[in-house]
């Protein structure tokens, strides 16, 4: 979607209206000021449209959705008005992309929509669980506390995550500096070695030959391997883009080494802690399965999840369902077994989330542990066999001028 700048008139009370509304052309922009009881006078492309500056900026961080989410829950549940909560939360918020989003889902409320049928308008900022709470909260009558909800499954999805890539970031360093020591050597110090033999009229040894062919190669055939290297990654992002490549890499992430495991826990934690917040709200067990399914993020799981709620909708019990799936660990079907026992599926699945959540954060700290000295092993071994192709030769060959000149 687009976003556009407006001036229009309001028909209910007269006035001028200046804002911003997110749609795919200014006639379908023009159209949906109509629906929203407002007369245009005034629609234009926003400058910052084609900022990409101003789009990289302006991202809307999942920080920036809890504070506005967590401050309408408090002006709605300390009773005001849901058009007055949105004024308000609107000029609180300092992100101009969320501002004008927020402007929009502002006067779509106050044209007659819902507030989960606003926020549906935009997918890619309010995902399919945000929007189910909203709207089982609007039916409940507990819409402050479906949005705490949502706040609270964002931060908790958002830490996740966060500690997941604070894992990863070390060893993503560790590789970078080590294919940094590489080219150091094969660009810097191998000619040197390779101009000395040559002065010497000497033989190079057959690994230090193979570092030479391959910095000679990369020297001179450099737009060679820049294309193979743009090609290659061109079609490497469109395959992972189709489903077999979506399936391999998340089937790859869950069987991966050192990661696999914390993978999985994360993805279990996920589904246990979004099924928990769904069904507190009263969001049925199928809809619950189904919002799920997209919200772990994994088609793998999402593929066991799927299964499950066609066997839990021709009348099996979720438990029975999930059990089953090589994907699902046997913990989750023998909580929400006990829930249903207890009539407490919700809250059988909230502890799941819990025991997977804490059980990350041990695996996490585990993994850093243990990777620090193997990555640094790999690195002294890559590091140390390339100083040995370097500094070996020379060795030779100042003992064999040595061997010589004794001689």
């Amino acid at each position: 979607m687009k976003t556009f700048a407006y001036e229009a008139r309001d028909r209910a009370t007269n006035k001028i209206v200046k804002a911003t509304v997110q749609a795919d052309s200014e006639s379908a922009a023009a159209h949906l000021l109509v629906q929203q009881g407002f007369v245009p006078l005034n629609i234009k492309l926003s400058s910052s449209e084609n900022n990409i500056l101003a789009k990289i900026t302006g991202r809307i961080s999942t920080k920036d959705k809890v504070v506005f989410t967590r401050q309408l829950a408090t002006l709605i549940g300390a009773g005001l008005p849901l058009s007055q909560s949105l004024h308000t939360t609107l000029e609180q918020t300092q992100n101009k992309q969320l501002q004008s989003i927020l402007q929009d889902i502002t006067a779509s409320v106050e044209g007659g929509k819902t507030l989960a049928q606003s926020f549906a308008k935009y997918p890619d900022i309010f995902d399919n669980v945000f929007i189910s709470l909203i709207a089982s909260g609007e039916v409940s009558g507990t819409l402050d506390k479906a949005l705490n909800r949502v706040a609270t499954q964002q931060e908790k999805d958002a830490d996740t995550a966060s500690r997941i890539r604070g894992a990863l970031t070390y060893p993503v360093i560790v590789l970078v500096v080590i294919f940094a020591v590489m080219g150091f050597m094969l660009f810097t110090v191998v000619p040197q070695v390779q101009k000395l033999y040559e002065s010497l009229h000497q033989k190079l040894p057959i690994l230090t030959q193979i570092m030479v062919n391959a910095a000679s190669f990369v020297e001179h055939f450099w737009w060679i391997v820049l294309i193979v290297v743009v090609v290659g990654g061109y079609f490497l992002v469109q395959y992972m883009h189709t489903d077999s490549g979506k399936k391999f890499a998340d089937q790859f992430k869950l069987h991966a080494p050192f990661f696999g495991n914390m993978f999985r826990k994360m993805y279990m934690a996920r589904f246990t802690r979004t099924g928990q917040t769904l069904l507190s709200t009263g969001v049925s067990m199928l809809d619950m399965m189904t919002i799920t399914a997209t919200a772990v993020n994994n088609s793998v799981i999402a593929a066991s999840i799927t299964r499950a709620s066609e066997k839990v909708k021709g009348g099996k019990a979720l438990s029975d369902a999930l059990a089953p799936e090589d994907n699902i660990t046997p913990l989750v079907p023998q909580m929400i077994r006990i829930g249903e026992q207890s009539g407490k599926i919700d809250e059988m699945m909230g502890k799941v989330a819990q025991v997977y959540e804490d059980e990350l954060d041990e695996e996490i700290r585990t993994i850093s542990t243990a990777i620090e000295p193997i990555l640094m092993v790999v690195l002294a071994v890559v590091a140390g066999g390339m100083v040995g192709a370097i500094l070996f030769p020379i060795y030779s060959l100042v003992n064999g001028i040595g061997a010589g000149g004794g001689s």
